[in-house]
């Protein structure tokens, strides 16, 4: 997380670029929990990416949805919240 100039968050959802296959998008409260708004691209050094902007201070409930409805969690967040990952920005 890096805070910007205009005073928002930027926060990077990194994930390995094949685990799992196919398309990847990071599901949250930040983006209305609306699939494919934030797709994880391919990068160079071998994993895959999204950035959100965020306001500062804010909790963010987010999974990751994969091919043919496959939900899953980072295992690298340690809280949760019910079902979701919760980071603070």
């Amino acid at each position: 997380m890096r805070q910007q100039r205009d005073g928002r968050v930027r926060v990077t959802f990194v994930l390995p670029a094949d685990d799992p296959d196919g398309p990847v998008s990071v599901v949250g409260n930040f983006n209305d929990w609306t699939p494919g708004r934030h797709l994880l691209r391919r990068r160079s050094n071998g994993t895959r990416s999204a950035v959100v902007m965020v306001t500062p201070g804010s909790n963010l409930l987010f999974r990751y949805l994969g091919s043919d409805g496959y939900w899953f969690d980072d295992e690298h967040v340690e809280i949760r919240d019910g079902a979701n990952c919760m980071i603070r920005a």
